[in-house]
C-alpha cells in the first residue's frame, strides 16, 4: 500500500514586516532589546548638553565678560561633538521602530536621509554660531575652503559616497551581495541590514560588518539573488537510474523551485553509484523544507532498478 501523501501546508495569508524582515535573516535589527532604552538616555543626555552649552553661549556677557570669543569657539566644538551624539542616539532609537513598519529597502533609505539631515541641521547650527555665512565663505575665499577641506576630508568624502550610493542604488537593505577587490584584498558576503552616513553594515549571522562607503565606491558589487540550494551526495545500488531518483524527487517534492532537481553522475565502483542531487528553492526560507523532502524522497526503499 503506498505511504500517504503528505499535505502541502498553507502560507501565511498575511506576510508582516517582521515576516520579511525574519525571512531575509535580519530580525535582529526588529528588536529593541536594552538598545531602546540606551539609545534614549543617550539621546537624552546629548540634547541636555545642547541646551545648557547654548544657555551658556547666550549668557556669556554676564558669566564670562571678556572671554566672549572662546566661548564661541567651545558652543561650536561641543555643538559638533554633542550634535554628533545626538544624531547617533535618534538613528539607533528610531530604527527598530522603523523597521517594523516599513520594508527593508524603504527602511534604510529613511534612516539615511534622517540622519543625513540631522547632522546637516548639526553642522549649519554650528556655523551659523561661528560666524560664518555663505558670504563669509565667499571672502575668506581659498583659505577657508583649504581649512574645511582638510578638517572634514574623511567625513565629507564618507557622507558624499553614502549619497552616491543611495542615488545609483547598486544594493539595498536586505539584500545579499558579495564585495571583491579594492582594499579587501578578496572578497566579503553578507547582507546588507543598514546604510549608515560613514558605513554600510552588512550581517553575517550574529556578526555585523561595518564597510566605509568610500570604500565601497571602489569594489565590485555582486548581488545574490539566488537563494542557497540543497546540494547532497547519495550512494544507491549499481542498477540505479538517475532518471528515475529525478521522477521520485519531482514526485516528492512540494516546494516551489526555480529548476527541476538535477540528479548527475558523481562516482562509480563496485558497490554501487554515487549521485549528487540538487535543488534549488523559489524562496530562501524554504530552504529547509526543501531539504526535508529531498531526503524523504532518498530515503524511500522503493525499487529505482
Amino acid at each position: 500500500m503506498p505511504a500517504p501523501r503528505r499535505r502541502k501546508l498553507p502560507r501565511e495569508l498575511f506576510e508582516t514586516r517582521s515576516h520579511v524582515w525574519n525571512s531575509l535573516g535580519l530580525g535582529d535589527e526588529l528588536a529593541p532589546k536594552a538598545v531602546s532604552k540606551k539609545s534614549l538616555v543617550g539621546l537624552l543626555a546629548a540634547l541636555v548638553v545642547l541646551a545648557a552649552t547654548m544657555v551658556v553661549y547666550y549668557e556669556r556677557r554676564h558669566i564670562a565678560p571678556g572671554y566672549g570669543e572662546w566661548i564661541r569657539i567651545g558652543t561650536v566644538a561641543v555643538l559638533v561633538i554633542a550634535g554628533t551624539a545626538a544624531t547617533h542616539w535618534l538613528s539607533r532609537a528610531l530604527s527598530p521602530r522603523l523597521n517594523r513598519r516599513l520594508d527593508p529597502a524603504t527602511a534604510g533609505t529613511a534612516g539615511f536621509v534622517i540622519r543625513l539631515l540631522a547632522i546637516g541641521a548639526v553642522v549649519i547650527f554650528a556655523l551659523r554660531i561661528a560666524g560664518v555665512t555663505a558670504s563669509t565663505l565667499a571672502v575668506g575665499g581659498a583659505f577657508t575652503a583649504v581649512l574645511l577641506g582638510l578638517a572634514a576630508q574623511q567625513a565629507i568624502g564618507g557622507i558624499f559616497a553614502g549619497i552616491v550610493l543611495q542615488s545609483t542604488r547598486p544594493f539595498r537593505v536586505g539584500e545579499r551581495i558579495r564585495l571583491v577587490g579594492g582594499a579587501l584584498a578578496g572578497s566579503l558576503e553578507g547582507t546588507v541590514s543598514s546604510l549608515g552616513l560613514f558605513y554600510t553594515t552588512l550581517s553575517q549571522g550574529a556578526d555585523r560588518l561595518l564597510v566605509p562607503n568610500s570604500v565601497l565606491l571602489n569594489l565590485v558589487v555582486v548581488p545574490l539573488r539566488e537563494p542557497d540550494k540543497v546540494d547532497v551526495k547519495a550512494r544507491f545500488p549499481s542498477d540505479a537510474s538517475p532518471h528515475q531518483i529525478e521522477q521520485r524527487l519531482l514526485r516528492a517534492i512540494t516546494v516551489p523551485t526555480r529548476y527541476r532537481p538535477n540528479v548527475a553522475l558523481e562516482e562509480i565502483d563496485q558497490d554501487g553509484v554515487v549521485l549528487r542531487v540538487s535543488a534549488t528553492p523559489l524562496r530562501p526560507e524554504d530552504g529547509s523544507q526543501l531539504a526535508e523532502e529531498v531526503l524523504e524522497a532518498l530515503r524511500k526503499p522503493e525499487p529505482v532498478g
